[in-house]
């Protein structure tokens, strides 16, 4: 084009002079509507949609076309690349443990994950835009966020999540953005308020039965020659019992210590469950002295593998407690037979007072008692059945429980079919 209104002033020579003016006039107006043409259709382009092509173009507008083109590809590539890291970026804060959310200057949300809704009952597609303070009003979550000292967390008990226990943390970044990170510790903070009932519970059982052996040490010891010998005896009986007591709650926590802490599993051997469980019925009749009518029944032959030192203990933790909650001249009954499908079950039943359906999924705690008085009367250490849970877990069993009050109650442990076997197969 632009050859073109070139050659038109030369041409205008060899014509008359008015010719030759109107002519090169002509060319560089041509000249010029053909710029502003491409100017407009790059203009044009610009106002279209991401990714629109190009215009085809002509001369040095092909050029400039080319030119564009390049860099659009090259805006392109690194616009790509970026989306992909932040759809990266995104995935991951989705599938973090904790939950996270951005603020914005004002306070509102610009991006919360999945986790952060979950633990603040939020709504990520809702509540995205709305100022966090307007969607959890508990007056001490707006005080930490207000206040503006996020050098430490903040423990939050959420009001839509009941028991659950959040640990909240703020961190600013940017020019006043703020990220918040939320931590779920509701175990952990069961974890520790058992540990603290744990020691209160080790020291008030310790506590007692150490202030009747020394009450009764000092008793004696003030009147050793005054005493006279069967008030004496009864003295030393007493603090025997108690001394006993506190035996057996040591014995207890050793034993629950070692399940508790993953001790390693014990060498499993395979024997004749019908005599062990003669055997714990011959101790439960011992530890009734005849104020109970004991019955077995084992009539399935067959063996167990698996512990049987600890397969004892929970058999006998069961029969013991059974006879320690139920009124003399009861009737507890020991049984053991082969389900049909295999499994072996070991129930212990009682016509004693039993347990409200209320108290039944805590039984295996540790120190649970449904009556503190009448445990201690008993000489009860309120681990037996924690020791029962845990031998049971070791061994893939399980603890079934049904109990009426006034009525009596039934224990059942159920072994695996794996672990049982019958007397014809072997």
């Amino acid at each position: 084009m632009l050859l073109i209104a070139a050659l038109a002033v030369p041409v205008g020579l060899f014509m008359s002079p008015l010719t030759g003016c109107l002519l090169a006039i002509g060319g560089l107006l041509w000249l010029m509507v053909r710029h502003y043409a491409g100017v407009a259709r790059l203009v044009r382009w610009t106002h279209a949609p991401v990714g629109t092509s190009l215009p085809q173009a002509l001369g040095l507008w092909d050029l400039v076309y080319s030119d564009i083109n390049r860099l659009v590809r090259l805006a392109s590539a690194e616009r790509a690349k970026l989306g992909a890291e932040l759809d990266r970026f995104r995935d991951a804060s989705q599938a973090m443990p904790d939950g996270v959310m951005y603020l914005s200057l004002t306070g509102a949300i610009e991006w919360i994950n999945r986790r952060a809704a979950e633990d603040l009952g939020l709504d990520p597609q809702r509540d995205r835009g709305a100022p966090i303070t307007n969607l959890v009003r508990q007056p001490d979550f707006v005080h930490y966020l207000e206040a503006g000292e996020y050098s430490e967390p903040f423990l939050f008990h959420p009001v839509r999540r009941r028991g659950a226990a959040l640990l909240v943390q703020v961190i600013t970044f940017g020019d006043g953005r703020r990220m918040i990170i939320s931590r779920d510790v509701t175990q952990i903070e069961k974890l520790e308020t058992m540990r603290r009932d744990f020691v209160a519970n080790v020291s008030h059982e310790l506590r007692t039965p150490l202030t009747v052996v020394s009450g009764f040490i000092e008793t004696v010891l003030d009147g050793l020659e005054d005493v006279p010998h069967e008030e004496l005896q009864r003295y030393l009986t007493m603090a025997h019992e108690q001394a006993a007591r506190m035996q057996r709650l040591i014995q207890d926590l050793l034993v629950l210590s070692a399940l508790e802490t993953g001790a390693p599993q014990p060498v499993e051997d395979v024997f004749d469950v019908a005599g062990l469980v003669r055997e714990v019925a011959r101790e439960t009749e011992a530890l009734s002295a005849g104020r109970h009518q004991v019955t077995v029944t084992a009539a399935d032959a067959c063996r167990i593998q698996g512990s049987a030192k600890e397969l004892h203990s929970a058999f006998a933790n069961l029969a013991s407690n059974a006879i320690r909650y139920t009124p003399s001249g009861g009737k507890v009954e020991l049984r053991w037979r082969v389900l049909d499908s295999g499994a072996g079950e070991f129930c212990v039943s009682d016509n004693g007072i039993g347990v409200a359906p209320e108290h039944i999924p805590r039984l295996t705690e540790r120190f649970y008692r449904v009556d503190r008085g009448r445990s201690r009367e008993t000489g009860g250490t309120g681990l037996g059945l924690a020791i029962v849970k845990h031998v049971l877990t070791r061994h893939q069993a399980e603890l079934k429980v049904t109990s009426e009050p006034g009525t009596g109650s039934c224990f059942c442990a159920v072994l695996p079919a794996r672990r049982v076997i019958p007397v014809a197969a072997r």
